[in-house]
């Protein structure tokens, strides 16, 4: 498996790189990349075009791979899709960079549940019966297939819900104090008190 980043969003709300803001000492994304690295598997950062400059001033260059423009999507489906086409024999942990509440506690539950339920094509946590796709496992199976609906016109919708929909999918019910760990911020004003 293969941890993967997704930075790769326009931030327009926000008005900077989410991914570059600083929590602390570290990026948002150096967060993410040190909460999935608990898991002990390489971790990748997925950017656009243009932000790979100013990522590659903060990260390794080959922990860094810039989204598919041969894939015509938008948002976070862009950033999965090409880290499928980068890595394409390898299962996806992904996670935005956006989520900075995020316990490592929850990664390790997801992990686990993947390890010990094999079969499926997609691990994700449940929010009052709505899929969290933004922190989740993709199997190298399950990407293939969706990248084979994106192919032959199927992929009528360009979602990440609308993907799974389309995918046998494990999922785990979060309780009302861990929904908090998915609170992704978009504004300045959300910042407070972070």
């Amino acid at each position: 498996m293969t941890g993967i980043i997704l930075c790769g969003g326009q931030s327009s709300r926000m008005g900077c790189d989410k991914g570059l803001l600083k929590l602390e000492a570290n990026t948002w994304a150096q967060t993410a990349v040190d909460k999935l690295s608990i898991l002990d598997i390489p971790v990748k950062l997925s950017v656009n075009r243009q932000q790979l400059n100013d990522y590659a001033e903060v990260f390794a260059a080959d922990d860094l791979f810039v989204d598919a423009a041969s894939l015509q999507l938008h948002g976070p489906l862009l950033g999965v899709l090409s880290a499928h086409l980068q890595y394409n024999t390898e299962d996806l942990f992904v996670f935005a960079c956006d989520m900075p509440l995020m316990e490592p506690l929850l990664i390790k539950e997801l992990s686990a549940a993947y390890k010990q339920n094999p079969g499926y094509n997609a691990y994700v946590f449940m929010n009052d019966h709505e899929p969290e796709p933004l922190c989740a496992i993709y199997t190298a199976k399950g990407l293939a297939t969706i990248f084979d609906m994106l192919q032959n016109g199927s992929l009528t919708r360009h979602s990440m819900k609308f993907m799974l929909d389309h995918l046998t999918v494990f999922s785990i019910q979060l309780n009302d104090a861990q929904k908090t760990c998915f609170r992704n911020f978009n504004a300045h004003a959300e910042l407070n008190g972070l």
